[in-house]
């Protein structure tokens, strides 16, 4: 009986007989109804509201008796052509309409996924089982001295590990700032992540960071401007994000998923309704069988 519960609560098996009305929906609608011509155009109500809803957002006014006219008109005139195209078979072995088509029924089924706001106990279940995806990333605050090799040439390296050494001695007591060479951009950072350092200094200088001492000055380290000596003075191990900190990301994700899961089960259903058969090259006919899986 639990588990008869927790299924009712299932947001996927509400999507399924959600999709189910749709399917008997689209069955009712797609064909016309027995004995109704098929030179008859119905311009409904909604077709109307439809139509002065679209003029309202894109000249921010209603139309005139006269404009409305001229809207009515061009859609008998949309519609004629369209059944005309139809009649003549204009749809049939065209690509682009064949896959525009299919991409339409797609979407009208996937935006289902969007109709149940998912609540805070499955984005949290979710959180949970895809930690790894919100972690934030580890943080660096870090000195550096730069040496610039177009300047300095070859010397650069040899600069920068005896400044290294007059550091290590001296203990402190030598003011950094006023050492090496002018950068582009600060001399000290703060609260960094992996990715804003490889933005200024490059894959390389990044990837180096992680293994540094703590309070101590090493060195040297390439750049995509030269060699550096690094201090690094707090280093933020990667932190576990609660909800309420990714909350936007973990929604679109557990919506994407459900799309993922209805489109899956949503061309399922479709394909059971068919027998596909394969022409081999003996001419015989072979039936395609779909793994229920697929």
């Amino acid at each position: 009986m639990a588990s008869l519960s927790r299924l009712i609560r299932e947001p996927l098996l509400h999507f399924l007989l959600l999709g189910a009305g749709f399917f008997g929906l689209f069955y009712q609608v797609a064909d016309p109804a027995e004995g109704e011509s098929p030179d008859r155009i119905v311009v409904a109500r909604a077709d109307t509201d439809r139509l002065v809803a679209q003029w309202q957002r894109q000249w921010r006014r209603a139309p005139t008796a006269e404009e409305l006219d001229g809207l009515i008109e061009s859609f008998i005139r949309e519609e004629i052509l369209y059944r005309e195209a139809l009649a003549l078979g204009l749809d049939k072995d065209d690509v682009i309409i064949r896959r525009r088509l299919g991409q339409k029924l797609e979407f009208l089924f996937k935006d289902l996924a969007e109709q149940f706001e998912p609540k805070d106990e499955e984005l949290e279940r979710y959180l949970q089982e895809n930690a790894q995806r919100y972690a934030a990333p580890g943080r660096f605050s870090f000195d550096h001295i730069y040496f610039n090799r177009d300047n300095r040439g070859a010397g650069a390296d040899k600069d920068a590990r005896e400044t290294l050494a007059r550091l290590n001695v001296q203990n402190g007591s030598i003011d950094s700032m006023n050492l090496g060479d002018r950068f582009l951009y600060q001399r000290q950072f703060e609260k960094q992540s992996p990715a804003q350092i490889s933005r200024i200094f490059g894959r390389q200088f990044a990837d180096q960071l992680p293994g540094l001492e703590k309070g101590e000055w090493r060195g040297p380290i390439e750049s995509g401007y030269g060699v550096h000596l690094v201090y690094v003075r707090e280093r933020i191990p990667p932190g576990r994000p609660s909800l309420g900190d990714v909350r936007d990301k973990v929604r679109w994700d557990v919506i994407a998923e459900r799309r993922r899961e209805l489109d899956t089960a949503f061309y399922r259903e479709l394909r059971q309704r068919y027998d596909v058969l394969l022409e081999q090259e003996d001419g015989q006919l072979y039936k395609i069988i779909v793994a229920a899986d697929r």
